[in-house]
């Protein structure tokens, strides 16, 4: 069932991001980011799937208003994932449904992802309900501390 992401579900969201995503992140922090961003809506869109029988949080997707001097408004998803213990039940599937539900009833021309070269079975998730590879790129980051 879908629902909105709250502090209480960070360590579920922690765990998730570390089994599905790879992504070992503090529990503190994510309870901060959830607080952070889930207040700003008019940027974030942050969808929860929760386990009916526990309530607890087994997937969610989160994508960001995207937009620039060459695309209209679109989405860009910053996570997709979903605890792999519910892998092959649909969720990602029903996930991806709501949001792009969202982007049409509020006139969002697209949907767009990066998906690290690795995730085949991804790759293979976003054809299957319809996105298509339009480029490969690297990634460059600068950290400051």
């Amino acid at each position: 069932m879908f629902r909105e992401i709250n502090i209480e579900d960070a360590q579920e969201v922690a765990e998730i991001c570390k089994v599905a995503l790879d992504y070992d992140v503090d529990v503190e922090n994510v309870k901060r980011q959830i607080e952070k961003l889930t207040n700003d809506k008019k940027q974030h869109i942050i969808i929860g799937y929760e386990d009916e029988n526990t309530r607890k949080i087994i997937g969610f997707v989160h994508a960001q208003m995207y937009e620039s001097f060459y695309s209209d408004l679109g989405l860009n998803i910053l996570g997709l994932a979903v605890n792999p213990d519910f892998k092959g039940k649909g969720i990602g599937k029903k996930l991806m449904s709501k949001l792009e539900n969202y982007a049409v009833d509020n006139n969002i021309s697209f949907i767009r992802l990066n998906s690290a070269l690795k995730r085949e079975d991804a790759h293979n998730f976003y054809e299957h309900i319809g996105y298509t590879c339009d480029k490969v790129q690297k990634r460059f980051i600068k950290v400051f501390e």
